[in-house]
């Protein structure tokens, strides 16, 4: 389960890199009702689940816009299904993942419900506007806190060294885009257990993330996701 958590972190800090207005955000969907679908592969590339993005809910304010974004993965059987909400602003320069959005919901309902007591700090993951080869990226990080009956259990999630570091077409299920990739670097820590992986992610304007595979600490692939299909 601890295991399960962390992974499930570190697949939020980085999923959603993707597409919106063209007033707002270049790499966002901002626009209620898009939607978005990808097939997560093993190692092996064998099919190990699928995830689906929509655009529930549009607002703006004072200049900025919110958007509510449901999540939902389901194992390549269909079972083992867990569902999420995510909230994103867009100030006109890119847009802000809220760092509380990126433990997904459903689970801490559940711990909710059980009687555990949890605290989330840390700071909003950006995706810029204007994206460049050799652009570095703001980190980000996630901290959950959680205590029952006086037992406690920590997860730490930082990402670091983010960076625009090439262009190149990518052909998936749902198209041929031309993408900018982007590398990052992310540690997890649950209790005594500590992870390092690195990501890449290829973003494609008007679309949104095309591709992401993560490696572990030895440059190995250990999985890969690709578009199949999107909507706006």
């Amino acid at each position: 389960m601890i295991k399960r958590l962390s992974t499930g972190l570190i697949l939020c800090l980085f999923i959603f890199s993707a597409k919106a207005q063209e007033n707002c955000s270049s790499y966002y969907p901002m626009v209620q009702g898009a939607s978005y679908s990808y097939n997560l592969y093993s190692k092996k590339n064998k099919l190990e689940g699928t995830t689906s993005y929509i655009v529930s809910d549009v607002k703006n304010d004072r200049g900025n816009t919110y958007a509510s974004m449901k999540m939902k993965y389901e194992d390549a059987k269909g079972k083992n299904t867990f569902e999420s909400d995510y909230n994103i602003t867009c100030t006109g320069d890119g847009i802000k993942i809220d760092y509380k959005s990126l433990f997904p919901s459903q689970m801490q309902k559940q711990y909710e419900e059980m009687g555990l007591e949890m605290e989330i700090t840390g700071t909003d993951l950006e995706i810029p506007n204007n994206l460049s080869v050799g652009k570095e990226l703001s980190d980000a990080n996630v901290d959950v806190s959680m205590d029952m009956s006086g037992m406690s259990m920590k997860i730490e999630v930082n990402t670091t060294d983010r960076k625009v570091v090439g262009k190149e077409s990518v052909t998936t299920p749902a198209g041929t885009f031309d993408c900018y990739i982007i590398s990052a670097n992310t540690s997890s820590k649950v209790m005594m257990t500590k992870q390092q992986i690195k990501d890449k992610l290829w973003l494609s304007e008007g679309v949104g993330m095309v591709k992401q595979e993560t490696y572990n600490n030895n440059g190995k692939l250990m999985s890969s996701m690709v578009l199949t299909s999107h909507s706006k």
